[in-house]
């Protein structure tokens, strides 16, 4: 078939740009025309961190067009008639409030023809804004079917739209190291990623603060600024076990911080999906994790992980305390087997595509 993906590519950066190669690639392995409709202005200035990067996080794709512009009408209408040829438009979707119009404006200027399908890493954005249940409402009521990664999302996609919502495992696209030096209990652990209200920094900070001996570095760029994390950090008194870490942290930079923690923390507090616990096994680190999104579909609770409550940080603090006890960490390190991806790849090709 001929294939169109709208969505961020390098030198955009993440796991969603990430996720968006791959998928390209992956189709193109299979034997489809496709071809990349990317941005050349993803997001208003305003936008937190890092946008754009200069060494390309995966190899990139080769059949890519950069046109697209959030200030630019006319880019979105182009881009719109130039896919009338297409069999199908898959459109990555996960922030409403800038691209819902601009998805929509592409769907209807390439006509009815193309098949369309919304590739939803998060139906609704994760913190909510007026306007964003519309947006997407009539995105998705343009669309001949929605793909979502969990059952949770199905849910709230089907509130939506009456259209077809099918569901997949979201797979990872992580780079594994060659080899893995022997694991050592250091008594660190690591938050790795976007630093996001809903990601639970701020518990997982208090519940640091009821385990002794335990250090704790926090790496990612920080949405709406790391005052609030200086704040608490200094109010639990945590200010000689805690590295807040607030750059954009390269690709090769990634190992390097997760080999050097005993194991890494999502402390969420709500979520969808997320690469971390893929991307901890493949470097043979456990994962404590809570109950939320698909992280419990990856962390198999006491054998190469540990699960807790989300938003409740004394569960969380037990749960860390459990994790030092004598022995419990390198048995956990033991059980770590990094999850194969070609499976989850054809699984979520054959869904994409039936």
């Amino acid at each position: 078939m001929n294939i169109a993906i709208i969505g961020p590519t390098h030198p955009y950066k993440g796991g969603i740009a990430k996720h968006t190669t791959e998928l390209a690639r992956r189709l193109e392995q299979a034997g489809h025309n496709v071809v990349l409709e990317s941005w050349k202005h993803q997001y208003p200035w305003f936008y937190p961190g890092t946008q754009r990067v200069a060494r390309p996080e995966i190899p990139p794709f080769n059949n890519v067009r950069q046109s697209l512009s959030w200030r630019n009408p006319f880019s979105w209408l182009t881009a719109g008639r130039r896919l009338r040829q297409m069999d199908q438009i898959i459109f990555v979707w996960w922030v409403p409030t800038f691209h819902g119009p601009i998805y929509r404006a592409i769907s209807m200027a390439a006509g009815k023809m193309p098949s369309k399908i919304v590739l939803s890493h998060n139906v609704l954005p994760h913190e909510p804004r007026p306007g964003d249940r519309r947006l997407a409402k009539q995105l998705m009521q343009k669309s001949n079917k929605i793909l979502v990664h969990t059952q949770e999302q199905a849910q709230v996609a089907k509130q939506l739209t009456p259209r077809p919502v099918a569901v997949t495992e979201l797979p990872a696209v992580i780079t594994k190291p060659a080899t893995l030096p022997p694991y050592k209990v250091k008594h660190k652990l690591l938050f790795f990623g976007f630093i996001r209200p809903y990601k639970g920094v701020d518990v997982l900070l208090k519940a640091l603060a009821r385990v002794p001996d335990v250090q704790l570095t926090i790496a990612g760029e920080c949405w709406g600024g790391r005052e609030q994390y200086d704040q608490l950090i200094n109010d639990l008194g945590l200010q000689n076990r805690v590295h807040l870490q607030t750059d954009y942290v390269p690709e090769e930079a990634i190992s390097d911080l997760i080999l050097g923690a005993d194991a890494v923390v999502l402390p969420y507090k709500h979520g969808t999906a997320s690469f971390n616990v893929q991307l901890a096994h493949a470097h043979g680190r456990p994962v404590i994790a809570t109950k939320a999104g698909s992280l419990p579909q990856h962390v198999l609770d006491g054998k190469d992980g540990l699960l807790c409550k989300p938003d409740d940080v004394e569960d969380l603090a037990k749960t860390i305390q459990e994790f030092y006890k004598l022995g419990r960490a390198a048995q956990l390190a033991k059980g770590v087997k990094a999850e194969g991806d070609e499976v989850a790849w054809q699984n979520y090709l054959q869904t994409l595509l039936q």
